[in-house]
Order: C-alpha cells, then structure tokens, then sequence
C-alpha cells in the first residue's frame, strides 16, 4: 500500500473512530454536548461538555460501549442541509457548539452531517463504511481545553485516544510510549541531578546543575572545535537590542508576539533578544566588504528569548530562554553551492557523532508572497537538493512550504525507539540581507547583495539535550558522563589502596567520584547504578594484593583481574575518540 493511501484510510479510520467514542459516551452519559472530535497524528480526539467530571476509570467503560458499537457495523451515512435547516437542526438539540460552528459558515453553504446508528455529527468526512471495519484504538487520557483555544470561552473534558490500521501496530506504539516514559528526560534530569526548573526563576528558564553543566561543558567544546576545523570564526552578541535593531530586521512587524515587552533604558526602548542574526549582519556591516572577504562562516552559542504560552512549556523541550547553536553564512552567488553542501555534511557528521545516524532531510521551496528574486530562490532551491544528493539522504519535497524569505532543508532524526525529532535547519535569507542593505564589492568594481544561509545544527543546547537524554535513557557514552568512573571499596582495610587507583585515574584526566563509605557493596553499587556511571571499579583486599580492579559496567556485566594501566589506556581512547560503546 503507497504511504499517502495509507495515510488517508488511517485518518477516516481515526476519524470514524472519534464519532464511535462521542456516540458512546453520549450513551453512557445523557446530556452531553459535543465540542469537535478530530484525527491527529497516531490518534484522535473529541471535546465534550457535561457535568460528570471524567476520571481514568471511566476510559474503559468508554472502550467496552465503543466495542460495542463496532460490533455492529453501522453504517456511516452522510446527509447534507440547507445552512438555515442544520442551524435550525442542531438548535433544537441544543447542541450550542455545533450551532456556533455552523454560524461561522457563509450564507448558502451546504452543511454535511453523518449519521451512524442513532448518532449524528457535524463533519465534513470522510469516514470508513461501517464501524465494523474499525479495530485498534485505546483510550488514553483525559484533559482540559477551552473551547476554540480560547480562555474566554468555556472549559471543555477532552478524551485522547490511539488508532492504528492493525493490532500489532497498536501494541508496538503502546511499547513505545512506555519506553519513551521511562526515557523521559525530566525524570531522569531529576534522578541523575542534571537541570531543574521551577517557579522562583520562572517557567521555561532552565538552571544547568553541575552534573548537566559538565555535559553541556563537552557538548560546546566539541562543538566549537568541529567548527574552528570547518572553517569557522566564532562571535559573541547581546542579550538585548534597540527597538530599532528590530525594526529594521522585521521582527516587531511580524515575530513580536513571541518577543518579551520592552525595556526602558535611557529613554529608549530595548527589547530581549528572540534570533541572533540581526547582531551578526551589524558585524558584517561594521566595515565594506570585498568578494575577496568573502565566504564568512560565523557561529555563535547565543541565548535567545522568547514567549511561549504556559501550556505548551515540555522540561528541556520546550522553553522560554535557550541558546542556540547558531551560525551565518554570508557568500557570493558562486559560492553558494559549495556552501550548502558543506553545511549539510558538517551537520550529518555531527548528529551523528552523538549517535543519531538515522536521518531525513525535508526541504520547502518558495511559498506563495515570498520575497526575493524568483531566480534566487531557483538557484537557492538548486543548491539545497544538490547537498542532499551528494550526501545521499532520504528527501521529501514539501512544494511551497517555505518561509516567505527564503528554502530551507530541515533534517530529522530518529532516536534509540524510533521517534523522529527536528534538529538541523538550512535556511536561505533573503529578507534581512535586503531591509539591511547588506553589500560587497565584486571582482567588477560594482556592488552585490550576498547570499546569506542561517544555520542552527543542534537546534538548541537545551532541546538537543533533553533528545540525547532520552536517545541514550541517561545512559550517556563515556566522553559526555558527568562522572565516568566510580570507585568503591569492599571493606575499610581497602580504603587506602581505593583511594589510590582515584588518584591515578583522575590523574590520567578522568572524571573520578569515590564510595570509600561503610555502606554494604551491593548496596554502593546499586547507588551508582542509579547514577548511570559508566564504570564502577570496585577493590577488595584480592584486588590489592594483585594491583589489579574489578570492573561493573551498566547493565550488571563484571569485568575480573583488570590491570589498572590497561583500563586507564582504554578509557583515555574511548574518550578522546568519543567513542559510544565500552571496548569492554
């Protein structure tokens, strides 16, 4: 079956599915009025307002009446009205919010009603024949949300639901998710003491502990040293901006919802910084520039700032202060080429240096109002597809999905349970470039606009690092662990020859934590199997009389009779090659 039929059968599969669990709480509970009831992706979902309060004991109920029902394979029947006759239909009802659906619809629409069995909703459709051909679903939760998404309007009980084509796939999404939970990057960030985040700085600002610090510490050196190699130069910027910056580079005319209110400095207005790049075209614009100077590569750490609603806030995923691993390339037309396809492979050896090797670009070409030359945009486009072929990516087309200034590639991975995440953006300007007047001198004496590429490969620090928490469930390889190693010893006549084998191993540039304490050994053990240490060198009175360790890796493995240089040359190569595996 192609991939976009099956797409179409598995949303009037959920579709169908939405209509059978309204029909079925409707049954179970009289009185119910109905808000919208749409497919989503893997699921479905349907608003409704009633004074029963739902609970998690009702789900199942709600299942067995909607088994129910497709037992008897009803059959889904559309009937169409006159708009004053659906108005007139729905009123007497009194099903308030399909009466406010209908009234939004222009005079002289036809209005489009399926019926299975005694229920009936408002819909468009399609729907699957009958509701005998409807199988794997399940239930899963119940929230709050206001009508239309507003706060002004009243607070409706929305069930979520899960729909697949096939049991199987049904029971492999369900294994996900409940491997995807114990991944959750804000348990573990608790467990393994990595970040917080509360309501004394304020929601969505994240406060970096130590054991987090040390790994972002890792994550930003590799980074800058990849970059000083591919040619790089680093800059740093602001915070704040004037009121003026903004202007000029557009985002108070079309971005200032999602930037935070001004502040007052000498009279003048300064606004928190949301995107990095107005700061990096002022650099360029600090001097002229000749075609001689020209490509420039720059890349910053930058922490920006922007708005994001309570409800949508996601521990490290979604927040309101985070930085960015940004970078402009500003070149010639001739160099544009080269640029992108440098760009693209700079990024695919990096995601995949933290493991990530499953990737797919997805590229947006020229929406309709864009700005800039079409032939710009032509070559811009040419450029993008070039660098996925020589790269030799998977590439989906998504025609007119690009922003109005200008293409862009964006690559996705698949982490360790198959979920797929955004993280590199390629994206041509050129909007700013113009409302900055920016210009170099060409080999003809005359002035040309460049072509500049925004470029953010990790996407950002913080986002990236709740990805890599969950891809390796706090498992992290040995290059980036807080503590990579930790010493404990059996009993306390083998405290001294513990403390030794620390002060070697730190000596030799290891990240050392010590148990010399009076705890049982299981019991220190357990503890640093609560860390994710990747190893535990435990000493007891044999290993002192050998001078020699033991070895417990994650996953409960014993590695005897290890001598203590083989294991300090081993882990001094498995972590200045970065490597993701223990040669143990």
């Amino acid at each position: 079956m192609a991939e976009e039929n099956k797409e179409e059968i598995l949303h009037m599969m959920r579709h169908s599915l939405a209509h059978v669990m309204a029909q079925a709480v409707s049954e179970l509970f009289p009185g119910v009025k109905f808000g919208i009831g749409p497919a989503i992706e893997n699921g479905f979902y349907y608003d409704f307002d009633l004074e029963h309060h739902f609970t998690p004991e009702d789900l199942p109920k709600i299942e067995k009446k909607m088994k129910h029902i497709i037992a008897q394979a009803q059959k889904f029947e559309r009937v169409e009205l006159p708009r004053a006759e659906a108005l007139k239909h729905f009123a007497e009802k009194g099903e308030k919010y399909k009466v406010e659906l209908i009234n939004d619809l222009p005079e002289g629409s036809v209005i489009s009603i399926y019926k299975n069995g005694p229920f009936e909703d408002l819909c468009k459709g399609p729907h699957v024949e009958h509701t005998g051909k409807l199988k794997a679903y399940k239930l899963t939760s119940i929230a709050g949300a206001y009508w239309r998404g507003s706060e002004k309007n009243p607070m409706l009980q929305r069930i979520y639901a899960v729909a697949f084509e096939t049991p199987a796939e049904l029971d492999a999404y369900i294994k996900q998710q409940e491997e995807a939970a114990r991944r959750d990057h804000r348990k573990l960030g608790k467990q393994l003491d990595l970040y917080s985040i509360n309501e004394v700085v304020g929601p969505g600002l994240v406060l970096w502990h130590p054991n987090g610090a040390r790994i972002r510490h890792e994550i930003e050196t590799y980074w800058k040293d990849e970059h000083f190699k591919g040619g790089y130069d680093l800059v740093n910027t602001p915070h704040i901006g004037r009121a003026g910056l903004w202007e000029t580079s557009g985002h108070l005319g079309f971005y200032k919802d999602s930037m935070y209110s001004p502040m007052d400095i000498d009279g003048i207005e300064y606004y928190a910084k949301p995107m990095n790049c107005p700061f990096h075209i002022e650099i360029y614009q600090s001097k002229s520039r000749s075609y001689r100077d020209l490509p420039l590569r720059w890349a910053e750490l930058g922490t920006v700032y922007r708005f994001e609603k309570a409800g949508v806030l996601h521990g490290l995923l979604r927040v309101r202060g985070f930085t960015q691993d940004d970078a402009h390339i500003i070149c010639t037309p001739e160099q544009m080429e080269a640029e992108t396809i440098e760009v693209l492979r700079f990024s695919m050896n990096l995601l995949k240096a933290f493991g990530l090797t499953e990737i797919k670009a997805y590229l947006a070409t020229r929406p309709e109002g864009a700005v800039g030359e079409p032939a710009r945009w032509e070559e811009a486009q040419k450029s993008l597809m070039a660098a996925v072929q020589k790269e030799g990516v998977a590439v989906e087309l998504d025609e007119g999905g690009g922003a109005f200034y200008g293409p862009k590639i964006d690559l996705k991975v698949k982490d360790a349970i198959g979920r797929e995440w955004q993280m590199t953006t390629i994206q041509f300007d050129f909007n700013e470039p113009e409302r900055f007047g920016m210009e170099y001198t060409g080999a003809d004496g005359a002035k040309h606009r460049p072509y500049m590429i925004h470029r953010a490969l990790l996407g950002s620090l913080e986002r990236f690092f709740g990805v890599l928490i969950e891809h390796y469930a706090g498992n992290f390889p040995l290059w980036l662990a807080p503590t990579q190693i930790k010493v404990i010893n059996i009993s306390e006549e083998t405290a001294g020859y513990a403390g030794e084998v620390a002060a070697k191993l730190k000596a030799a540039g290891r990240r050392v934590s010590s148990d010399l304490g009076h705890d049982t050994l299981n019991a220190k053990v357990r503890e640093a199997a609560m860390e994710k240490i990747p190893y535990v060198v435990v000493v007891g009175q044999k290993e002192k009389e050998a001078g020699t360790i033991t070895l417990r890796l994650r996953g409960n493995k014993s590695v005897f009779d290890v001598k203590l240089d083989e294991f300090i040359q081993k882990t001094s190569a498995e972590a200045q090659t970065r490597a993701l595996t223990s040669p143990y």
